[in-house]
């Protein structure tokens, strides 16, 4: 309908698959090298998860289009069988003849046959189970069965589970335990982040033949907020917003027929983004980058480990008086000159509140490899103000004004109903309605690496981190430390671990990773770590 309008060869923003509008943002090409890898690797489990619409199915068509020409693959996209249908199913995608009546045993050893067979022929056979979130306990036993399927040196079967997150809480409860251990890789697929929901938008409206842009940048920014970087949802609004313009007949697809349309969508009247945020139960995170201007100062992510604890001073806080409270406190300061938003004066005040020195020398060395020199890390982030406060650290965050300018102020404190802003030397008092129409999830914080490495810790794994692990929880859980001083991450450990995570509501999967560090820090109290609220 509103093709021709917009000088376009089809509609860019269909829900149907088609290869040639995709896009794979760096977390997809990251995913879809995590699948290629396990491929590589022989036995176990390899774990892909991701919310509804984050390109999970767009990963397996990618994979599938990929593979190495030495792999067999068997497909199952309803895994919503009985065990022997999932084993016919298996046996009939690797082209094995499979009669009616088919016992269990009868498919398990026809399988196992020709695994063997493949094997010898230096063919490698891989099972991907899609919406593996659906499968029934039954079928979860025989797909752990499967992997007993083995030569002297290796596994004869590759399984990779593709899943909604709640495939990650079925492998963690505790009659899963067996198969959850054979979990050799997980990742999870997260939505896109501003940046790359503007490539997006782009890409697609390229491909579909637009011959400038017709999306603003304000546009893009309205359906980020709506969609939270989930592809299809960027599909729905997007597609709705054309038309919307299509019918206003005209062709400035700006914020406001975002909003318009994307009320449409969701069909229950305009609700501002912080009011769905408190509405959702689903937080948003993934990497992302807090602007051009402080990605310049940044440079890559930064890890570092040293026992070094820096003492944290008072004259920051003396000078952070929060100022009283008007109207559109963000509009206010945004366009004031007067107030330092730049992304060295966010750093310096970030930097004093750890009490430690930020030198503004862009041409020899960046602002987190200075952190680096002071015992500390940068973790760059996109998500909610939930999660910052879960994470409970001061943070840079970067506001959008109205013109689409980005500017760095640092949350120094949060409430309930209100969060403190720094800028330069002066502090500013906003509710957090307010913030909302300014931030849009773009937050850099500081934290001390407890567990001297730059890699997360993972089951199954061997490092002198882990020594640090069991000695930390055996102090905040307040239990006898197991195994004292070994390197390696078993079992006990990965229970306790995962208990850890459950009771800090965090994802459980045993993964010792940089949020659940951050909060490990937290509650051993280390000195010296400034904190975003008064809680623990």
């Amino acid at each position: 309908m509103y093709t021709q309008f917009f000088g376009l060869r089809e509609k860019p923003f269909s829900i149907t698959p088609d290869p040639r509008y995709l896009y794979l943002s760096q977390r997809h090409s990251d995913g879809l090298a995590h699948l290629i890898y396990g491929i590589s690797q022989s036995g176990g489990f390899i774990q892909l998860t991701g919310e509804v619409g984050t390109g999970k199915t767009t990963l397996v068509r990618s994979l599938l289009e990929q593979l190495p020409k030495e792999a067999d693959v068997a497909l199952i996209l309803n895994p919503e069988l009985t065990t022997q249908e999932f084993l016919a199913t298996i046996s009939e995608e690797l082209g094995l003849g499979v009669t009616p009546q088919a016992s269990t045993k009868s498919l398990v050893d026809n399988l196992n046959t020709y695994l063997l067979d493949a094997h010898a022929r230096g063919r490698r056979t891989v099972l991907i189970v899609d919406e593996a979130q659906n499968l029934g306990t039954d079928i979860l036993e025989q797909v752990r069965l499967l992997t007993n399927l083995e030569t002297t040196k290796q596994k004869l079967l590759q399984i990779i589970l593709i899943g909604q997150p709640e495939l990650r809480d079925v492998l963690s409860r505790e009659d899963m335990r067996q198969l959850a251990q054979r979990v050799t890789g997980r990742y999870h697929l997260e939505p896109l982040d501003l940046d790359d929901t503007e490539k997006y938008i782009l890409h697609r409206m390229k491909v579909a033949g637009a011959a400038s842009g017709i999306f603003k940048k304000s546009s893009m920014r309205e359906i980020y907020r709506w969609s939270k970087g989930i592809p299809r949802l960027i599909n729905v609004v997007a597609d709705r917003t054309l038309l919307a313009a299509y019918s206003h007949d005209t062709r400035n697809v700006n914020h406001k027929l975002v909003r318009r349309a994307a009320t449409e969508v969701y069909g229950d009247g305009f609700l501002s983004p912080w009011k769905r945020r408190l509405a959702s139960v689903t937080t948003v995170a993934g990497v992302a980058l807090l602007g051009l201007g402080l990605w310049r100062v940044l440079g890559p992510e930064i890890n570092f480990q040293s026992d070094i604890e820096p003492a944290v001073t008072s004259t920051i806080v003396a000078a952070a008086e929060p100022t009283i409270q008007t109207s559109n406190v963000v509009g206010s300061f945004l366009v004031d000159p007067s107030v330092s938003k730049d992304t060295d004066s966010a750093f310096q005040t970030l930097f004093d509140l750890w009490g430690v020195e930020y030198s503004s020398r862009l041409g020899s060395i960046n602002a987190c490899e200075q952190a680096i020199e002071l015992a500390l890390r940068c973790w760059v982030h996109s998500g909610s103000l939930n999660q910052l406060r879960l994470l409970n650290r001061p943070a840079i965050l970067t506001l959008t004004d109205k013109s689409g300018s980005q500017h760095h102020v640092v949350m120094r404190t949060l409430a309930e109903d209100k969060v403190d802003l720094m800028a330069g030397n002066r502090a500013f008092s906003v509710p957090l309605e307010e913030l909302d129409n300014y931030w849009y999830g773009e937050h850099l914080l500081l934290w001390k690496p407890g567990a001297q490495t730059d890699t997360d810790l993972i089951p199954g794994m061997e490092h002198e981190g882990i020594s640090w692990l069991r000695s930390s929880l055996a102090r905040i859980q307040n239990e006898p430390s197991l195994n004292t001083g070994s390197s390696l991450y078993d079992a006990g450990l990965e229970a306790r671990v995962r208990n850890y995570q459950q009771n800090r509501r965090l994802t459980i999967d045993g993964i010792v990773g940089v949020q659940t560090q951050i909060l490990m820090n937290t509650d051993l109290a280390l000195p010296g770590t400034p904190l975003l609220t008064g809680a623990q």
